[in-house]
């Protein structure tokens, strides 16, 4: 047997396996049978069923956070808006397997280190399609769009992938473009996207970023102490 094509060949299998009966319920040695190995040459590959799990996540976090960073590069807030909205849609549909698998036991969610670096793209993918406005009528739109970029993904797995993509992007921009059923007039604090800020926080102010976040401090208030983006701080808190 090919040693380099296994590990992909469980992989394969174990997400199958989870997407259809759920984390929980997949044991190891069902993972080795439908692989067609021993339970023992699974665990040469693999130490556990939570080595399998991080290493099925990894590419949909990493290229999520990818997308993200590409569209956060941009200087034209719409411009931005839309490479977020799209490299998000894309991205979900290239690991549509894995979000089916997150979703179906969504214990998985909260688990660390998925549960964190996940929570941070949501925020990061909300703070770049909301843009410049940061009222809260904006920001509460942003997050229903972030929701319903993946949310589909799922629901609609047999959909060809060009179909869906079409319908989730119409739907996304549709939701943008609704006008308010009210108008809320308090604003929020202008992002700015002005030069002259910091592109990264020193070992020492990360690790300060940290201890404010996990003592209940916001985003938006770490990057205001600190001069630098709420990107920067979402960036900071999932190393």
């Amino acid at each position: 047997m090919n040693e380099t094509a296994t590990p992909h060949r469980i992989l394969d299998a174990a997400s199958t396996l989870f997407a259809e009966r759920g984390f929980r319920r997949t044991s190891m040695q069902a993972i080795a049978r439908e692989v067609g190995i021993t339970k023992a040459a699974l665990y040469y590959h693999f130490a556990s069923k939570d080595d399998i799990l991080r290493r099925l996540t990894l590419p949909l976090l990493d290229e999520l956070e990818a997308a993200l960073a590409e569209a956060e590069a941009q200087d034209d807030p719409e411009v931005v808006r839309r490479l977020a909205i799209e490299g998000y849609v894309d991205v979900s549909l290239r690991h549509r397997r894995t979000l089916v698998m997150l979703v179906r036991d969504m214990t998985l969610l909260v688990q660390a280190p998925v549960a964190e670096r996940f929570k941070s793209i949501l925020f990061l993918a909300g703070d770049l399609v909301c843009g410049p406005d940061r009222s809260l009528e904006r920001r509460v739109r942003a997050a229903q769009v972030v929701a319903a970029l993946g949310d589909p993904v799922v629901a609609f797995p047999d959909v060809p992938a060009g179909r869906l993509r079409r319908l989730i992007l119409d739907g996304a921009w549709a939701l943008l473009n609704a006008p308010p059923v009210s108008v809320e007039p308090e604003r929020g604090r202008p992002r700015g996207r002005a030069g002259g800020r910091p592109a990264a926080l020193s070992e020492a102010e990360a690790a300060q970023a940290r201890e404010l976040y996990a003592a209940g401090r916001r985003a938006d208030e770490i990057a205001a102490r600190f001069g630098v983006s709420r990107a920067t701080v979402y960036r900071c808190l999932k190393t």
